[in-house]
């Protein structure tokens, strides 16, 4: 089992697609060559075009005798900079990262000021337009809990069914004024602190048991409009009721999410 980051700015999604470089199809063609074999990953997140990972995993069966443990060092040599392994391991034969009970934990950041900051153009989606935190807030906690997100998926979503358990949702400023703690954060930006910067970075963070297709994104998306001040927070209780896309907001850009953490519970 591999534990795998990488800037997905350059790749069109996980998934492998012909004519496109992919995250998936560099781990297929990186570790044949190291092994000698034909080998083809399983992912346990299959992120779409531009999204980013701290920690997504894959598995792989190979008859190699290099040690399990190994194989990053291995890896990290061949792959570019832009992928790298973070850990690897042996799992039993009959492991599959998607067919486990899991915890995914993403992050979607906004950057919200009066000019885009360009080194920040390909983590983080800018917005001019100022955000209430605190109206943000209001409107993810109606996310909590198990709801049909039939409203928050793309209508090209192939899932089976459209229920979904999410654990937490949150936002806060990044480091606002040296502050990590999400209430204190809140409590911060309430008081007016942040105007001490000329720009901020904005943070969602959603936890769940599974996501449907740019789910996260049309989360985003739509407490950002919550944000702007075009939505009242109770209005997300209504758009999971509804079980309609167009209800629910627009579809936030692919740069500013990331994984940041996948966790087996079983």
């Amino acid at each position: 089992m591999l534990t795998v980051a990488y800037d997905g700015t350059a790749y069109s999604g996980w998934q492998v697609q012909p004519g496109q470089a992919t995250i998936e199809g560099v781990l297929n063609g990186c570790i044949s060559e190291l092994t000698g074999e034909t080998v083809e990953v399983i992912g346990a997140s299959r992120t779409d075009s531009g999204v980013h990972a701290l920690g997504n995993v894959a598995v792989f069966d190979t008859e190699s005798l290099i040690p399990a443990e190994k194989f990053s060092y291995a890896l990290n040599q061949r792959l570019p900079e832009d992928i790298r392994i973070q850990g690897s391991r042996e799992v039993s034969a009959d492991f599959h990262p998607r067919h486990c009970e899991s915890r995914k934990t993403y992050e979607y950041r906004i950057y919200n000021a009066s000019f885009a900051q360009p080194v920040k153009r390909l983590y983080t989606h800018f917005t001019y337009v100022p955000l209430d935190i605190d109206l943000m807030n209001s409107a993810a906690a109606y996310l909590v809990g198990e709801h049909d997100f039939k409203s928050f998926c793309s209508v090209d979503t192939q899932a089976q069914t459209t229920v979904r358990r999410v654990d937490s949702a949150e936002v806060w400023e990044e480091g606002a004024a040296g502050i990590n703690n999400v209430a204190e954060r809140k409590n911060a930006y309430t008081a007016g602190r942040e105007a001490l910067r000329p720009g901020r970075e904005i943070v969602i963070r959603v936890a769940g048991r599974g996501f449907l297709y740019n789910m996260v994104r049309i989360i985003a998306g739509t407490l950002m409009e919550v944000g702007k001040g075009k939505l009242p927070p109770e209005r997300v209780k209504d758009i999971l009721a509804a079980c309609d896309r167009q209800e629910a907001g627009p579809t936030a850009p692919a740069c500013g999410l990331t994984l940041v953490g996948y966790e087996f519970l079983g």
